[in-house]
């Protein structure tokens, strides 16, 4: 401790001022010089203590940021006693608790883009590799006519659904790291119930499925029509996807004081009661996707309509058919 500069500086200051006051006292007196020896004696021995114990307390506290400076973070210096000490080791022991939480969420963005990267090296894989297998074919000049005609064919329809992947991702990451600009304009739902129904129109015609639309022209919510139009098609095409031929969805919408709402439901197959807490998962394709279904369509629409302030749930029983109720709420909930 006495290595210390200001511990030195201290002593000798009051050493000084001790012996200014003992040459006083003895002008006086020889007894009043020996109580300010004893007296001043005694303040410089407290204070050495005291400044010892300070100084014993601070050196413990070096200790515990080294600790976390490693990398631990189950220690506790907190105390309930009054104190500039006690204020300072409370303060450390929040500092301690955020950068614990921030080293948390920190290895869980670490799990979750390896797992991303996993699930994406996985998709890309399996039409890579029919890709590869079909342009060998192609390669021979003996190939027929017609199978040259399929296997491109092919080839295109695996290329549409890698751009579509990509593009898919692009959304994810954009949405995920808060640089999606959502706007939050009055849109009319039947506006975006039309754009909507656009890229389904044709599959729909295919499977001789009909649709049925109910709501009010007067209805509207606040949201962005382009990205809501994106969540409602990636909804309708997996109707669409789940619906046999001749099968029917419906599109219904209100609006409330409190939010407005777009219902979109099926006759189709229904969904399994075990798979429904795993519907919106990323990559997450159920038993009775087909082989070409990503997993990720649902997932991307619950993103789109929760970053608007809304929900999506799901209702569904096995050979009864699909709901999906979208509410966009007016006020933040």
């Amino acid at each position: 401790m006495f290595r210390n500069k200001e511990i030195l500086m201290l002593l000798l200051t009051m050493s000084s001022f001790s012996l200014i006051a003992v040459i006083t006292s003895l002008m006086i007196s020889r007894e009043t010089a020996w109580i300010t020896i004893v007296t001043a004696a005694v303040l410089i021995t407290c204070s050495m203590l005291y400044t010892r114990y300070r100084y014993r307390e601070i050196a413990k506290l070096s200790s515990y940021l080294r600790e976390i400076t490693s990398g631990n973070y189950s220690l506790d210096v907190r105390d309930n006693q009054e104190g500039e000490l006690s204020i300072l080791k409370n303060d450390i022991y929040k500092v301690t608790l955020m950068l614990s939480e921030q080293r948390s969420l920190l290895e869980e963005d670490k799990i979750k883009l390896t797992n991303a990267i996993s699930d994406i090296s996985h998709q890309l894989k399996t039409p890579l590799t029919s890709m590869t297998v079909m342009a060998d074919l192609l390669s021979d000049p003996e190939l027929d006519r017609n199978k040259r005609i399929e296997f491109v064919r092919n080839i295109s329809t695996q290329l549409d659904r890698i751009g579509w992947l990509i593009s898919a991702l692009l959304k994810f990451s954009k949405i995920d790291a808060g640089t999606a600009q959502f706007k939050k304009d009055r849109v009319r739902v039947s506006d975006l119930i039309q754009k909507s129904i656009e890229p389904v129109l044709v599959p729909m015609d295919i499977k001789e499925q009909k649709l049925t639309i109910h709501g009010e022209d007067s209805t509207f919510f606040l949201g962005d029509l382009n990205w809501s139009s994106e969540a409602i098609v990636n909804i309708l095409k997996n109707g669409v996807e789940h619906t046999p031929a001749g099968g029917e969805i419906t599109i219904s919408y209100a609006e409330n004081a409190l939010f407005t709402e777009i219902i979109i439901s099926d006759n189709g197959k229904g969904i399994p009661k075990e798979e429904i807490p795993h519907l919106f998962k990323r990559f997450f394709k159920g038993k009775q996707a087909s082989e070409d279904s990503v997993g990720i369509g649902l997932a991307l629409a619950q993103s789109i309509i929760t970053s608007q302030n809304g929900t999506i749930d799901v209702k569904s029983e096995p050979g009864a058919g699909t709901e999906f109720h979208i509410k966009f709420y007016k006020q933040v909930i």
